[in-house]
């Protein structure tokens, strides 16, 4: 057994041995996968073995439609059929708000290059009629889905791995993971069987490897208390039964090909055929987390006691679908524990705060995901980037501020929502309020309907004050939800007088000392601001596409105040101390501190909101000292207000006159009330999270995660007015030599009269595909439709005529000047 290798992979799962068989397909040599029992003897082995294609993550759309690519070519290249059944994926609908939900995801799917088409109640009865159909609406028909063997994968991709040189060693478990400063010293424990239990033996051996990848599956919380990191993956428990023959099928089979994967979301279940008989799996609610603090020593290829009280309900839904089911006996029942995450979707990339440590935890569907895992994982490990944006599953999207029983309620409310309708304006209520800025009482007191962002409460819009519980729950909608017109409002009062609006979350750093400057000026892509100014720039990585958005503000020669998105506060940290950690030596000493729960920001926009600050500001010369000449637009001042002292930032994200007030978050309320009482005489209106998005695209301002992302450079998002090319920097000449593959434009859009898009609609030019929309809202400015996104660079021209898809049907589109609203910025630049 090799004790030095380039690549030790933890976890012997369709996971892991599809992650060691890449990383070998790659061109690693010396690669090893260790599994602490047999392979498959983890959640795999009691897998249902879908492949639902189709995800509403653009990652990870793109993950399980190379899953269902390669499965397909195991038996070619390794001589074992891994079971892979071709027979589609019939998603029902029994309500016009679930076909709503298809459409969106239908329009998804395009642009992932994933097949589809829609069938009526009368094709599917005519096609299937065992299936109960005069109660749908219709059905999405993924035809290229099915189902497979996880076992028989599992061993396919396995001796795939080892026709590439990759060494498994079953029966070993990982124990102790030691960063030297140039590889990872993990001691492995051989395991044996002792009365039925897996034991470790007194054996041990430390193996040296240059990366580690963890795919602990059930173990993960283990995983994290060793090398010192949290991680929100624990387990849920998932049922699914399988029932005897059932005669009325295996007579229609005689004649008939097998059925598709049936899904009827509305009754939270699945069911697919096994030998002339049904499987029903479950996703009901209810359903408890296991394993919150490791797994027992006795649990092996163990399973739970099975609740049928619990899926009652589900089992009779079926029987309602299926009436021929009805008389088939139970054959057998799987309860076993299934991976979760707070999001549903898993923890894949580098580990925060660790060097070449590599995490692919949480896989709630691993089976359909451990494919295309292995694939984008080894361009991450290899190529230093994948060729797809992997941010959203970044396992640094939850910080420190996680714990585990937030972790565990979370994962519950996940798994039970797997079949809920997923609006694209859905907030989840579980472990909330949690991370709350002081006005949080004051807000919801106005009616602020709030949304969930790294744990904080933000406000999403703000409803009737008198507004239900249950308000923003019965708003939401995949047309024009009840918050709609709320948020219309809000948005006519930024641009027509003053809006205040809560942007605490941002993420806040600084970074100061003798090497800070020409840190930064490395680290970022446009030239640095002076004392007192500030600019708005992109670190990238290494593959010259844009790893993270900052404002920068210069407090001092050599201190700055940076602030990027609220989402991806651990996100920016790790990668911006392991940049400075590996700078230090080149450029002196450089300190950064993550100071986002130090200070509240609320921001105040539009003509009249100097006239409010005027009300409150304090200065030997007020008439002066929010005018151009004493604070010029995109520059700092520190300020006062009341007896507040503000960091102020001459910048609005909307577009219009306005301020960022950065204050001592312990003054929030008092900034707070003298805000709203000195807006009182000005109609100023407090504004949430969605008017603020559509305010932005109509000044066509780029959001990290949607237009900024690890898949396109600055360049191809149409910033070069922020790229300095005159000097040097992280990723330079990666961005240059990617050229531009796409262009980034904004659309307005001649759309349905009750509906917007979301930023996930595709883009056509006559019958063409051409793009995608990153971005969608309303704009008040022109009444219709806008969005943001992307097409090929020769169609990337104003005026230029293109068509989305929405709710399936094509609708006119026009790409027009970047920031339609106000291009000259007269109004963001107005003087006293």
């Amino acid at each position: 057994m090799k004790t030095h290798v380039k690549a030790l992979v933890v976890g012997g799962g369709a996971v892991g041995t599809s992650i060691a068989y890449h990383l070998a397909k790659a061109g690693w040599q010396d690669v090893m996968l260790l599994e602490r029992d047999e392979l498959t003897s983890g959640s795999t082995w009691h897998a249902a073995g879908l492949l639902p294609l189709f995800n509403m993550s653009y990652a990870t759309t793109h993950i399980h439609k190379y899953s269902v690519d390669f499965y397909k070519t195991l038996e070619e290249e390794t001589g074992l059929n891994a079971g892979f059944a071709v027979v589609g994926n019939l998603r029902m609908a029994q309500t016009q708000e679930r076909m709503d939900e298809y459409m969106l995801y239908a329009s998804t799917a395009e642009t992932c290059d994933v097949p589809y088409v829609f069938l009526t109640p009368e094709e599917i009865k005519d096609r299937w009629p065992l299936i109960r159909t005069e109660d749908l609406k219709g059905a999405l028909y993924h035809h290229t889905d099915g189902y497979i063997n996880p076992a028989d994968v599992t061993m396919a991709m396995a001796k795939g791995a080892r026709q590439r040189g990759v060494m498994i060693e079953r029966k070993w478990q990982a124990d102790a993971f030691h960063w030297t400063g140039d590889a990872w010293e993990v001691t492995a424990t051989r395991m044996v069987e002792k009365g039925g239990n897996l034991v470790p033996s007194e054996e041990q051996i430390v193996i040296t490897a240059e990366h580690v990848v963890t795919a602990s599956g059930n173990h993960a919380q283990r995983t994290a208390r060793m090398l010192g990191i949290k991680m929100p993956a624990i387990p849920v428990e998932h049922q699914f039964i399988v029932m005897d023959q059932d005669p009325e099928l295996v007579e229609f089979r005689k004649d008939h090909p097998e059925h598709p994967v049936i899904r009827d979301a509305d009754a939270q279940s699945y069911v697919r055929e096994e030998r002339g008989g049904w499987i029903l799996g479950v996703y009901e609610k209810n359903a408890p987390a296991r394993f919150e603090y490791g797994v027992p020593d006795s649990f092996r290829a163990d399973l739970f006691q099975l609740d049928l009280d619990r899926i009652e309900e589900q089992y009779m839904a079926m029987n309602h679908r299926m009436p021929s089911a009805e008389n088939c006996g139970l054959k057998d029942d799987f309860n076993g524990p299934i991976c979760y995450t707070p999001d549903g979707n898993p923890l894949v990339g580098p580990a925060p705060g660790l060097r070449n440590m590599w995490l692919a935890e949480g896989f709630s569907f691993g089976i359909t995901a451990a494919g295309g895992t292995g694939h984008y994982l080894a361009q991450m490990m290899v190529e230093g980037e994948a060729e797809i944006d992997m941010a959203s599953l970044d396992p640094k999207r939850y910080g420190d501020w996680m714990t585990t029983e937030f972790a565990a309620r979370k994962n519950e409310e996940c798994y039970d929502h797997v079949y809920i309708l997923h609006h694209p304006d859905e907030e989840r209520p579980a472990c909330r309020p949690l991370r709350t800025a002081p006005a949080y009482d004051r807000q919801k007191a106005l009616g602020a309907q709030f949304g969930f962002v790294n744990g904080w409460e933000r406000p999403n819009y703000y409803g009737p004050l008198d507004a239900p519980d249950n308000f923003d729950h019965d708003s939401r909608s995949f047309r024009r939800g009840g918050w709609w017109r709320y948020a219309v409002e809000e948005a006519r009062a930024v641009r027509e007088g003053v809006g205040l609006i809560d942007a605490t979350a941002f993420t806040k750093h600084v970074v100061k000392g003798p090497g800070a400057t020409a840190f930064l000026d490395w680290f970022t892509c446009n030239r640095l601001p002076g004392v007192g100014r500030i600019n708005l720039t992109y670190a990238l990585t290494a593959a010259g596409t844009t790893r993270t958005e900052y404002t920068i503000v210069r407090l001092g020669q050599d201190e700055y105040y940076l602030v990027s998105a609220g989402a991806w506060t651990a996100y920016d940290a790790d990668f911006l101390r392991k940049a400075a950690e590996d700078k230090m030596g080149e450029f002196g000493y450089i300190e950064i501190q993550d100071v986002t729960s130090q200070w509240g920001v609320l921001a105040i926009a539009g003509p009249k909101s100097r006239d409010v600050l005027n009300e409150i500001v304090r200065d030997a010369d007020p008439a002066t000292v929010l005018g151009n000449k004493r604070f010029p637009w995109l520059s700092m001042r520190n300020i006062e207000l009341g007896m507040c002292p503000v960091r102020a930032i001459r910048v609005a994200y909307t577009g219009e006159l306005g301020w960022e007030l950065h204050h001592p978050i312990e003054m929030q309320n008092y900034l707070w009330d003298h805000l709203m009482a000195a807006g009182a005489k000005h109609g100023m209106k407090l504004v949430g999270a969605r008017a603020q998005n559509w305010l932005r695209q109509e000044k066509s301002y780029r959001a990290f995660g949607t237009e900024l992302g690890r898949d396109a450079t600055p360049l191809e998002a149409d910033l070069p007015r922020f790229v300095d090319l005159s000097k040097a920097f992280h990723g330079k000449a990666e961005m240059q030599a990617k050229g531009i593959r796409s262009t980034c434009v904004t659309l307005l859009i001649d759309g349905p009269g009750d509906a917007d898009p979301w930023g996930r609609e595709a883009l056509y030019h006559g019958d063409k595909r051409v793009g995608r929309l990153t971005s969608g809202g309303y704009s008040v400015v022109f009444e219709k439709s806008i969005g943001m996104g992307y097409v090929s660079p020769e169609l990337a021209v104003p005026g230029t005529r293109l068509k989305v898809r929405m709710l399936d049907q094509l609708w006119d589109a026009e790409i027009v000047e970047d920031s339609p609203y106000d291009p000259k910025n007269e109004g963001i630049r107005k003087d006293a």
